[in-house]
Order: C-alpha cells, then structure tokens, then sequence
C-alpha cells in the first residue's frame, strides 16, 4: 500500500512551515517537501545573479522555472526528515529564501512564468518519495500539481496575528505595521495568482486563536488518519 501524501496550503505568515515541521516530528515516517522554498531559491539565485527585479517580472511569462533551476544547479536533498535546498553543492540558508525582497519577488513571478516542467519534477519526486514514506507537500498549487493528494489543507489567521508572528520570524527587526502592508501586498498578489483557490477536497483551519505551534498541528491531526499498516 503507498503511503499518504498531505498538501498544506495557507494565508502568509499565518505558519504553515510550523505546522509541518511539527508534523514530521508526529507522522510516523514522514518527509517534508518544501516546495515554496525551492521556488523562492530559484527566484532568489535570479535576482542575485544580476537580473533585475522589474525586468524578471516583466518577462515572467517566458521564464521557464524548471530551466532556470537546472541552469543554476539548484537541487532538493532530503536531509533530517525535510528537504534542503543546495545551489551548485552549497547549503542555502533559511534566512536567504525567507527575505522580505525575496517573498515579493516569489508572489510576482510565481503566478505569470511557465512552471509545467516544474510541477512535472515535483509529481515525479512526490511518486518516488511515497514508495517508503508519507509527504507532507507546503506551498502553492498543490492540487494541481498533485491532484491525489489524501488531505489538502488551506491554514489561514486574522492579519493582525500574521503580522504578529511574521514580527517573530524577523526577531523584531522589522515594524509590524510595515509588516502589516506588507502581508496585505502579498496576499492580493497570491489572489491574483489563483494561489488562494480551493477545492472540494480542501479543509481550511483558522489558528488566529492558537497560542502554541502545537495547538495549531492538533487542528490538522485532527482530520489525518494514518492507514493501521503504515504507523
């Protein structure tokens, strides 16, 4: 019997990565597929390579994802139970893909550039992986890219608490109001996209009102049921 495949999906800052990590640590045998982090290496190494920002976005519509991310040698290597991402053999940081400039360039690009090849390679490493393990996919698009998906989930929170813990993740350096304007671009530019779609199958958890990471995981488990053979 294959293993199960978990989409999480949400509103920024409202802690989906959280969510996932904890997850890992409950789920017997469970990998964590990063897919925004791949997709925020690829645009970063652009933008770091000299491309200009506006000139990206104005021709997104002829950037092939796939290409780009064989062009800078940038792989996914499973590593502690979640994927890291490595650009020509080099670890890529967390505070690299996770930058303010960085995010925005992410919700810009990703709604416009060709990412068919892309999601081709993210169904084919889903399909490999699930042989010997449960996935747990965060990032957008995630039921069309993988539309057997056992449990999609959309986690969303009040944009005052999204702010509040963005504030966190950028210990403090950054204003919550300035914060704040920020989300709210981020969120219209997702929309735009067609990165906040849901469908039939999808179950959406609010955890404004949760205190802990831990409080937010147990509104997902909730609704998983790990198949008697696979715990």
């Amino acid at each position: 019997m294959e293993h199960i495949v978990i989409g999480i999906e949400g509103l920024v800052g409202a802690g989906k990565t959280s969510i996932c990590r904890e997850l890992i640590k409950i789920l017997p045998d469970t990998i964590l597929l990063n897919g925004g982090n791949l997709y925020r290496a690829i645009v970063y190494v652009m933008m770091k390579s000299g491309a200009n920002l506006e000139t990206i976005k104005s021709q997104a519509n002829k950037i092939d994802i796939k290409t780009m991310m064989d062009l800078f040698k940038i792989e996914l290597k499973v590593e502690d139970n979640e994927t890291k991402i490595y650009m020509d053999g080099k670890l890529m940081e967390e505070d690299e893909l996770q930058s303010k400039e960085s995010s925005i360039a992410v919700s810009e690009v990703g709604g416009k550039a060709n990412n068919e090849a892309l999601f081709v390679f993210a169904r084919n490493l889903i399909d490999t992986l699930k042989i010997e393990h449960n996935i747990i996919v965060s990032g957008r698009a995630i039921m069309q890219i993988y539309p057997k998906t056992d449990y999609h989930f959309f986690v969303t929170a009040s944009l005052e608490e999204r702010a509040r813990r963005k504030s966190i993740q950028y210990k403090g350096e950054v204003d919550v109001e300035e914060l704040t304007e920020h989300i709210k671009k981020r969120d219209e530019l997702q929309k735009k996209a067609g990165f906040y779609e849901l469908s039939d199958k999808t179950i959406t958890i609010d955890v404004t009102d949760c205190k802990t990471v831990e409080e937010s995981t147990n509104k997902v488990l909730d609704y998983i049921k790990i198949p008697q053979e696979l715990k």
